[in-house]
């Protein structure tokens, strides 16, 4: 998306929470997600979280630092908030008012909605509402939880009623956070009892299958936009001894990361 476009085009913007990169990269490359083969391009891009867990990938996320490239070079971000000195920002870069991206978009014009995944965006606690509540908008149920084998599918109708409620006149920032990834994705295979790679690439081609209604009905708003997707960590399934994240090892920092457009009217 060019800056012109921000305020006019849509935008939505996908974690896949806790997705591991090498997952991702080898269930696309295996045929296992050719509905994200077609959004990301064939490849996915591999870059660096700035944080190990939820919450800090996401105060992150909503202050406009997303994942970095592994070369760095001079990265110039999407999105960013007004802040002296930021090296990361160019003539390319939508810059907002405000601490953070959500309220600076919704100041330009947008309807900001979010529909939760993990904890922290269940709205059960104050801790869960930190989130959801940058939005005009937020959504969760039990349905979205980890532990529900029908997340996505349940996150993406709720989406696409949000996205059917929306003024056709006013863009939209839709912010969904992707719970099916996270563990325990051993419920995505058959007889399993642990977590691994191949439970969550399972859980991945699940995730696949739920999507493209949701770019659908984007693309039925007749705006164009674009999709950011990317995860907010890895995990470890007993790599050096370590399962989980909120560690500091390569496979937690590793992401995905995939930018996709589509024209107005497509």
């Amino acid at each position: 998306m060019t800056r012109a476009e921000v305020g006019t085009s849509d935008l939505l913007m996908i974690t896949f929470d806790a997705l591991r990169y090498d997952v991702a990269q080898s269930a696309l490359c295996a045929g296992r997600t050719p509905f994200l083969a077609k959004v990301v391009g064939g490849e996915w891009e591999c870059r660096h979280s700035p944080g190990n867990f939820t919450y800090a990938a996401h105060a992150a996320y909503f202050a406009g630092f997303w994942p970095t490239p592994v070369s760095n070079g001079g990265h110039k971000r999407p999105f960013a908030l007004r802040f002296a000195g930021s090296r990361s920002v160019d003539s390319a870069t939508c810059v907002v008012d405000g601490d953070n991206i959500v309220a600076g978009l919704q100041r330009l014009g947008y309807r900001t909605l979010c529909i939760g995944g993990v904890g922290f965006f269940n709205k059960l606690n104050p801790l869960g509402n930190v989130f959801p509540a940058l939005f005009e908008e937020s959504v969760w149920r039990p349905e979205f939880a980890v532990s529900e084998v029908h997340s996505a599918r349940e996150q993406v109708r709720q989406a696409m009623a949000m996205i059917e409620e929306s003024p056709a006149d006013q863009p939209l920032f839709l912010f969904v956070n992707l719970s099916a990834t996270h563990p325990p994705t051993h419920i995505y295979v058959r007889g399993a009892s642990g977590e691994s790679t191949e439970t969550q690439a399972a859980a991945l081609a699940y995730v696949d299958r739920q999507l493209p209604p949701l770019f659908a009905k984007l693309a039925e708003r007749g705006r164009g936009g674009t999709a950011y997707l990317m995860s907010d960590h890895g995990t470890l399934f007993g790599e050096n001894e370590l399962t989980g994240h909120r560690v500091a090892h390569p496979l937690v920092w590793t992401v995905p990361y995939a930018e996709y457009s589509w024209e107005p009217g497509a």
